[in-house]
């Protein structure tokens, strides 16, 4: 029995190569080796990106390096191909992100801290401001709804109180993307409803995600002018 072990020991040791229907197979699983990589700087703006690209502190590794726009709220700066068929990275900058969740409802003081807070104050976010900071408990309620259009009653003077119709569809522009670049609008539906607690609004994204593609673009376009001469190129 020992002298069988030892056999079958010998024979695990052996790794052999197999042709099976023309595809080449090994018998026992191989681990690759890969290159030792450096250590990924991380940063939250594209100004570091840009600052560490100019300063010329790993100057000799940029040969070849590349700014891969990822998506709305990540860029990395990467390697050529190396030997072992993979990538370095040596940097990448997450953008912060707010935090507002599309599609809750939030009651009137939260929601008008949050889109104070984490939009760009566009018309369309004045004029939400605006009606959201006019209802008071005693007067929500819901006059009509379609679908489409809502009314409610508000204050719009020291004493009067009337139906105002809440806007639909709203365009506007959360922080979604990196600051340093212009925040994509797109298009919202603003809903308000009664509850228990008081009157509550919400907004649900109605563009498909197509600012994500916009925002890229930009985050693409800002890099690439303050990068002239530097001979690191830019994709999206």
């Amino acid at each position: 029995m020992i002298k069988e072990a030892l056999e079958y020991l010998v024979r695990l040791g052996q790794v052999k190569t197999i042709e099976v229907n023309g595809q080449h197979y090994a018998t026992q699983g191989l681990t690759r080796i890969l290159l030792p990589k450096a250590e990924t700087v991380k940063v939250n703006s594209l100004t570091g990106l840009i600052n560490y690209i100019k300063s010329g502190f790993d100057a000799k590794a940029f040969a070849g390096t590349l700014i891969h726009v990822v998506d709305h709220s990540e860029v990395r700066l990467i390697s050529n191909i190396l030997g072992d068929r993979g990538r370095e990275t040596y940097m990448s900058a997450h953008a912060f992100e707010p935090e507002f969740r599309f599609g809750r409802f939030y009651d009137t003081e939260s929601f008008i801290i949050l889109l104070q807070s984490c939009f760009v104050q566009n018309e369309d976010a004045k004029k939400i401001l605006k009606l959201v900071g006019n209802i008071k408990d005693t007067y929500i309620r819901q006059i009509g709804d379609d679908g489409i259009t809502q009314s409610v009653t508000a204050k719009t003077g020291i004493a009067t109180v009337e139906e105002v119709a809440v806007p639909n569809p709203v365009t506007l522009a959360p922080y979604r993307t990196f600051v340093e670049v212009k925040q994509p609008e797109s298009k919202f539906v603003f809903r308000m409803r009664k509850s228990e607690e008081g009157p509550q609004a919400a907004l649900f994204e109605a563009d498909g995600g197509a600012w994500k593609i916009e925002a890229m673009q930009r985050v693409k376009e800002f890099l690439e002018d303050k990068l002239v001469g530097t001979g690191v190129k830019v994709i999206a």
